[in-house]
């Protein structure tokens, strides 16, 4: 065994009593904050009053919170953390001999759960302040069906009503997600359905679509905001989802400072940006301030580029047009992307901190094409024994790039990913990977631009 090895082990843990007891709002460092929520009929900025409509009044406080720098976690949602967390960080070692790369290369796991993935860190936070406010139950969408099990889970837990559209696509082609969900009590409906108004206008103005997390999202704002005691719960984009996912980049810098690690390179894939605007958030923070510099990658996927190849402007977060109005990276609300095998990432925005960090250039995005990242995925399966879900394999591709430039180049520079979750219930796309079916789409700028000419007419 190598002295390294002998120093740093292949995974670091934290002790239970070092896991972060408050969440990091990056909100607080940022020198241009995330553009306010605007109404979608006086296009004012949310208040408060408007927010606690749609979601629960604590988490709409969170949401609005561009000041308080730490976030006291609540003791109830602690104790649910140490049943999975602390999350491991892992040197891969076995990668970096595989590749011959003299690069050191680390990776968070937050596979270690039923749900299979980091979404759990901000479903219990959200189901929590439902219960503690009274209410009956709560609605939302799912891409994957990663963040809906997540939320079945934290619900079943707290004994919460649990509703679920999941993005038709993704219905079909992974029952056994959706058969988790159904275990864990929650009801799942494949959208766009017919059980919302929504729900059917999207279906009469694209008949035949497999859906997206846009339309999705629609029906679980319709579904919970016309019944008395329930809310919306959303498993990424917002800033209280931010907020919560922090404890990703918390524990890593925690683990990474125990043994004097100092990353170059810290790249996450992005949907919508809980696990990359979670993971970066302690890093970025100390770049804002001058402490560190860090090369910071968002990895999206080439079918659906809302960073690379999207606009910075205020667009609807849903294809039905009822939820407010966010200033992001957008594709355009009525986009709907192709039926990708990474349903996490099929989203037309981006989430409004992590758009922001990206437009004031202190993160960076990749766009790649999904053959690639399976290929990449299959790699890191065969030498480091995780199957990653298809969403987590967009950061290893970037990762293992950057690997092979410093096995080139000769630096020895240190890079650190998140591994967001497995993929056992990602059977279906490994299949259609193995059976050299799957093909890669890149849409075209005239496909693009049909989604830009939706984008709503804001002066701000």
């Amino acid at each position: 065994m190598s002295k390294e090895k002998e120093k740093i082990p292949y995974k670091i843990y934290l002790e239970e009593s070092e896991m972060p007891k408050q969440w990091y709002n990056v909100r607080a460092d940022m020198v241009n904050k995330p553009a306010p929520l605007l109404n979608p009929e006086t296009l004012e900025p949310m208040t408060l009053e408007e927010l606690s409509v749609i979601f629960c009044e604590e988490l709409a406080k969170q949401e609005l919170d561009n000041d308080n720098a730490y976030i006291d976690i609540p003791q109830e949602i602690w104790d649910f953390y140490k049943m999975y967390r602390p999350a491991p960080l892992v040197r891969a070692y076995c990668l970096e001999e595989k590749l011959q790369t003299p690069a050191k290369i680390y990776y968070k796991f937050e596979g270690n759960n039923t749900s299979g993935s980091h979404k759990l860190n901000s479903a219990i936070a959200q189901a929590y302040y439902a219960k503690k406010q009274g209410l009956k139950g709560v609605t939302t969408e799912t891409g994957a069906g990663q963040w809906g099990t997540a939320l079945a889970m934290a619900c079943a837990y707290l004994e919460l009503d649990c509703n679920v559209f999941m993005v038709k696509v993704s219905y079909e082609q992974k029952p056994f997600r959706r058969e988790v969900m159904r275990t864990y009590g929650a009801s799942v409906t494949p959208s766009p359905s017919t059980t919302t108004e929504v729900g059917k206008k999207i279906l009469e103005a694209h008949p035949g679509t497999t859906g997206s997390l846009g339309c999705a999202i629609s029906e679980a704002v319709e579904s919970a905001t016309s019944r008395e005691g329930y809310r919306y719960v959303l498993g990424s984009v917002l800033n209280q989802v931010m907020l919560h996912q922090s404890i990703i980049g918390m524990e890593t810098k925690a683990a990474l400072d125990k043994y004097g690690i100092v990353p170059d390179i810290i790249i996450g894939c992005a949907g919508g940006g809980s696990n990359v605007g979670g993971l970066i958030s302690p890093f970025v923070g100390e770049k804002i301030r001058g402490e560190r510099d860090y090369q910071i990658i968002a990895v999206e996927p080439a079918s659906c580029p809302s960073m690379t190849r999207g606009k910075f402007a205020y667009d609807y977060c849903d294809t039905g047009m009822v939820t407010p109005l966010a200033k992001m990276c957008t594709l355009g609300s009525g986009f709907i992307p192709s039926s990708s095998h990474s349903g996490g990432l099929r989203y037309h925005g981006m989430s409004p901190v992590v758009s922001q960090l990206y437009h004031d250039g202190l993160i960076e995005a990749r766009s790649v094409e999904q053959t690639s990242v399976f290929a990449a995925a299959k790699q890191f399966a065969q030498v480091e024994g995780i199957l990653p879900a298809p969403e987590s394999a967009h950061a290893i591709k970037v990762a293992i790039d950057e690997a092979m430039k410093c096995k080139e180049t000769g630096e020895e520079k240190t890079i650190v990913f998140g591994l967001t979750g497995t993929g056992y219930f990602d059977m279906f796309a490994y299949e259609k990977f193995n059976n050299g079916e799957m093909q890669d789409y890149i849409p075209t700028d005239e496909e693009l631009q049909k989604g830009f000419d939706g984008l709503p007419k804001v002066d701000k």
